[in-house]
């Protein structure tokens, strides 16, 4: 009893103490109301010169760029991955922002693994959580894998989803990594090239690419389920 009171009390301060570091530590605020208000233009443009102001150091603002948009889901992640491709070419691109974004998806898992569902909740959205629960309860072992190749399924909610159930650390991280794989090489390879002919574009084709995975993978959901009824 004596241990969960503790561990109670550790995650009550820990959470205080990122609120009040964001009310009463000034530069700290600014940073992040500059952040949310670059994200709300949902302009490429304004992104890149935000991360290029950074000089040298703009790899690793962009790195924790993903992170903070994973924590504070739904901050759309594609600006980034797009950004990226047009800093730093659709290769080295597509690297950071897969990497970043496993990153952002771990820490994710591992924020519900630790403070539960209200802190979950409260990161994202309660109906939008429910849903996602649905969805895992549905296709069991392969949700997670399914749902990175959806382009409309939230990236980060999926993740806090992820770290309520009782899987495990490696298994979330195999199926997030094979399954954004995808979405990262088909945004950073047209990144260079944004127009809103090309973005609708986009989001045709990985749809399309999508779909047609996902058709493989419920056949062989089906396939299983068949193996196990006979």
């Amino acid at each position: 009893m004596k241990n969960i009171k503790k561990s109670t009390y550790i995650k009550t301060g820990v959470i205080l103490a990122i609120i009040c570091m964001y009310l009463f530590i000034t530069p700290i605020k600014n940073t992040i109301d500059e952040v949310i208000s670059v994200f709300a233009t949902l302009d490429v443009e304004a992104i890149k010169a935000y991360i290029l102001s950074f000089g040298i150091w703009a790899p690793v603002i962009s790195f924790l760029l993903m992170i903070f948009q994973s924590l504070a889901a739904p901050l759309p992640a594609f600006l980034i991955t797009f950004a990226n491709a047009a800093l730093f070419g659709w290769v080295k691109g597509a690297i950071l922002s897969w990497t970043s974004a496993m990153a952002g998806a771990v820490i994710c898992f591992y924020i519900s693994k630790i403070y539960g569902r209200n802190t979950a909740e409260k990161m994202t959205n309660k109906f939008a959580l429910e849903e996602v629960d649905k969805f895992f309860d549905k296709y069991g072992n392969y949700a997670i894998l399914i749902a990175r190749l959806l382009p409309f399924m939230s990236f980060d909610i999926v993740s806090y989803a992820a770290g309520l159930t009782s899987m495990g650390l490696w298994s979330f991280f195999w199926a997030t990594g094979v399954g954004q794989l995808p979405a990262t090489i088909v945004y950073s390879y047209v990144g260079g090239m944004l127009t809103g002919g090309v973005k609708t574009f986009v989001t045709g084709l990985l749809i399309l690419f999508s779909l047609s995975i996902l058709i493989i993978l419920i056949k062989k959901i089906m396939n299983d389920r068949k193996r196990k009824c006979a």
